[in-house]
């Protein structure tokens, strides 16, 4: 089986001003800055490619955020967006709204947060693990089709589900402090495999110089 990967790029900063946990809900856009961090990361994959990578597939999220954030990546290199539900962001029972310590002791809520493990608020970690797994091998085997030995592609997500599938293929447990996730805005997490196998996985921050400042409300 050829050498390929696949780069799971977080989307940028959303306009968010009221603070809230937006998970899947829809209609938030990407603010100005987050504009500015996707065309960031196009310039990046654009130098990548003119170096000789071969990035042939793009795939996104279908919430708005990501879509938004993988435009310009498929502007500059000629790419069409293959949308995929499997990498959307994790399901949250606190959608839509502030997670306050206070907001947390509501008696209402106290049923939602007996087992941090799972957790019992949303999604079971290893479900999101298991279904962005899933498109990512998918998109491994759509970019040997497409580019043959050594090519690329880029799935655009969300930050929970990207350190969950991290975690997986790096064999850790799921369960971990939400303060502690390497994954910032427009971060890349790089799956590489070979021989069918996942061999290693890197991190970088193309736009890191813009991350200062930048809002720092989950999306779950």
């Amino acid at each position: 089986m050829p050498q390929a990967t696949v780069h799971l790029l977080r989307h940028g900063e959303v306009h968010n001003p009221e603070g809230v946990l937006y998970g899947r809900l829809p209609e938030f856009h990407l603010s100005e800055l987050g504009r500015e961090m996707a065309r960031t990361l196009a310039e990046h994959f654009s130098e990548r490619a003119a170096q000789g990578a071969r990035i042939v597939h793009l795939g996104a999220s279908p919430l708005t955020r990501a879509q938004e954030t993988a435009k310009p990546i498929a502007d500059a290199l000629g790419l069409e967006i293959a949308t995929d539900a499997r990498i959307i962001e994790a399901e949250n029972y606190f959608e839509g709204l502030h997670v306050t310590k206070a907001e947390l002791l509501r008696p209402r809520h106290w049923a939602r947060l007996y087992n941090p493990f799972r957790p019992s608020w949303g999604e079971p970690y290893k479900v999101q693990a298991a279904r962005v797994t899933a498109a990512v091998h998918d998109a491994r085997l759509r970019a040997i089709e497409l580019g043959g030995d050594g090519a690329e592609a880029v799935l655009v997500s969300h930050q929970l589900p990207i350190w969950a599938t991290r975690l997986s293929a790096e064999g850790r447990p799921l369960w971990h402090d939400p303060r502690k996730r390497e994954c910032t805005l427009t971060s890349v997490t790089s799956l590489v495999f070979d021989d069918g196998g996942l061999v290693r996985v890197e991190y970088s921050e193309p736009a890191a110089a813009l991350l200062p400042g930048a809002a720092s409300t989950p999306g779950a």
